[in-house]
């Protein structure tokens, strides 16, 4: 089954566009979002859950889809996961062709480079902290090197396909440390999506 997805950011925009695109492409469902790309998604959620095996997903681009590089590679690697495929009309993009698979590839590497990124500037702000005399350790209040990982460790939650085991190891912290700093920040733990039953 092809079921697509539309989203737009603002009450002032239409989906039309969108719609019509999904439509010609053969979509049997189609779910609407009028969300920024950065806040949670409901019909996005409900889409992950009624999606089963050897459905497609249909996106006029993908950017409608995710917010983020890492983002976009995190649902197609899940979705990947459950045999289900995805098409960005306006891309070109069919992630069980030849070519959308050299695109996640490189897509892929260019995300994990900014990941190593994202842990190297880490460990470069603590380093600068400790020069500067910051002393280690727990404190009252909240220290400057323990905001540096705070944040880090949210980008990379967020942001990222990395398991949160990944994380904590790159960060050197407890899953329990992570997600106390995620609700601080006031990012959603991530769900893992269900399965609609076979007919």
């Amino acid at each position: 089954m092809k079921i697509g997805y539309a989203r737009v950011s603002t009450k002032d925009q239409n989906f039309d566009l969108q719609i019509s695109a999904l439509e010609k492409a053969g979509c049997e469902i189609i779910y609407k979002e009028k969300r920024s790309a950065v806040k949670d998604r409901p019909e996005l959620e409900r889409m992950m859950e009624y999606l089963r095996s050897g459905d497609i997903v249909v996106v006029w681009k993908l950017d409608r889809l995710a917010r983020s590089l890492q983002h976009i590679l995190f649902l197609i690697e899940e979705l990947k996961r459950r045999n289900i495929r995805i098409i960005s009309l306006s891309e070109g993009v069919d992630t069980d062709t030849p070519t959308g698979k050299f695109f996640l590839s490189i897509t892929g590497a260019f995300a994990e480079l900014e990941r190593n990124l994202i842990v190297e500037r880490t460990q470069a702000g603590l380093q600068a902290a400790r020069e500067r005399g910051v002393k280690l350790g727990r404190r009252e209040g909240i220290s400057e090197e323990r905001k540096v990982i705070m944040e880090a460790a949210c980008n990379l939650y967020r942001d990222s396909e990395m398991t949160t085991p990944d994380i904590c190891a790159s960060l050197g912290m407890s899953s329990a440390t992570l997600y106390r700093y995620l609700k601080l920040y006031g990012i959603a733990k991530k769900n893992n999506p269900g399965r609609r039953k076979k007919n």
